[in-house]
């Protein structure tokens, strides 16, 4: 694939547009209400990613929220546990993906079973059957119903004292259990075939089959597309990617893009995609979780919005510049401010610790107008932090 001469010029703003428009924060409700347009947003995104960070909302809520004006946390409780419809496993991170797209997952799985996995070295077979033994005889549990263990110490800050919990958790990444239900950041363990109730469980992807669901995945989701976007913490699967790519180009499948700005660093979409690149009149506001998909790939969300993240829980207080838990303020296609909010609990409120606006993003005419937009966005927010 020739580098040079691509056959389309893309600029920075209709790639906001093309990538918005994937992610579905371009319209009011998209996915509609209930647990049914919670599946639908994570089969839409492919993935939403969790996090234990509880400053303000936990992040796959506050994602799925910000795509469903209408959502409540039961509604992915119902997803997960109920309808099934969902289920969690690692992508960049751990997230909940589509229970359409199991098999895909399957491969890592086996991988992990026949050769282990480089996180749990430290779990023996002895306690890796006794979990599987105590789920097979009593069902689902999790870790508070196991309280005979010997405690350990731990192998690295995130690691547990419970062997039980570093063998339920070994086993999940082997897919003998699954998570049928979470609660808060407590985890509800059940074996994989009796949860989803499979009388054989789904026939495991080919390579070929994950090449092409990365790349089908990421085109769906972002609409624009780079090596990087679509292999995001996967350097593994880039050469198998590229390869797909240009088959697909040689088919005029996929155009290559040049976008402003982005240099040497190969873009592409699809035709359809680039057929409608123009943005629409509406400019909702959207408080975005650090770890949004619009955001959590930092380098991309520069390149798109000129707005460079910094994640600073892990900057020392003195060297913050936007605060501790700052999320990004999204009013049409353009990133205005970055606001540092905490919920308090106890006192019912969430607190505005700062609030930045973005250089030219936000000009000084401007801000009085969209100081009143951002504020009654995050009255809602307020709403749906506090609400049960």
């Amino acid at each position: 694939m020739s580098r040079a001469d691509p056959s389309f010029s893309l600029t920075k703003a209709a790639a906001r547009h093309i990538w918005l428009r994937a992610q579905r924060l371009d319209s009011e409700a998209p996915f509609g209400e209930g647990p049914q347009a919670t599946a639908a947003a994570v089969e839409h995104l492919g993935y939403v990613q969790i996090d234990t960070i509880h400053v303000i909302e936990r992040c796959h809520h506050h994602i799925l929220w910000n795509r469903i004006p209408e959502y409540r946390r039961a509604d992915l409780r119902q997803a997960q546990s109920v309808d099934k419809s969902v289920f969690e496993y690692w992508t960049h991170a751990l997230s909940y993906v589509p229970a359409r797209d199991f098999r895909f997952f399957m491969p890592a799985m086996k991988l992990h079973r026949r050769e282990g996995h480089k996180w749990f070295g430290e779990v023996t077979p002895a306690n890796l059957r006794k979990v599987m033994r105590l789920l097979k005889k009593d069902g689902a549990l999790t870790i508070r119903d196991i309280d005979d263990d010997v405690l350990v110490d731990k192998v690295h800050a995130w690691a547990s004292r419970k062997p039980s919990k570093r063998a339920l958790q070994l086993a999940f990444y082997e897919g003998r259990v699954t998570i049928s239900e979470r609660n808060g950041m407590l985890k509800t363990y059940e074996l994989m075939e009796r949860h989803f109730g499979w009388d054989s469980p789904p026939k495991p992807a080919s390579a070929r089959e994950i090449t092409g669901y990365l790349l089908d995945r990421a085109l769906r989701a972002q609409g624009l597309v780079s090596l990087d976007s679509i292999c995001h913490l996967d350097a593994p699967s880039k050469p198998a990617v590229r390869r797909l790519i240009e088959a697909r180009v040689r088919r005029r499948e996929l155009v290559p893009v040049a976008l402003e700005g982005a240099g040497k660093q190969q873009h592409w979409a699809l035709p359809e995609t680039l057929e409608t690149t123009g943005g629409t009149s509406a400019e909702p506001v959207h408080i975005l979780s650090p770890f949004d998909p619009l955001i959590i790939q930092r380098k991309r969300t520069q390149l798109f919005f000129d707005y460079q993240h910094c994640f600073e829980a892990y900057v020392p207080k003195e060297k913050r510049r936007f605060g501790y838990f700052a999320l990004p303020v999204l009013v049409g296609d353009v990133i205005v401010a970055a606001i540092d909010l905490k919920t308090d609990r106890q006192m019912r409120k969430l607190l505005l610790q700062k609030w930045n606006w973005i250089g030219a993003a936000a000009p000084k005419g401007a801000r009085k107008d969209l100081k009143r937009r951002i504020e009654e966005e995050l009255h809602r927010f307020e709403r749906f932090q506090l609400a049960e």
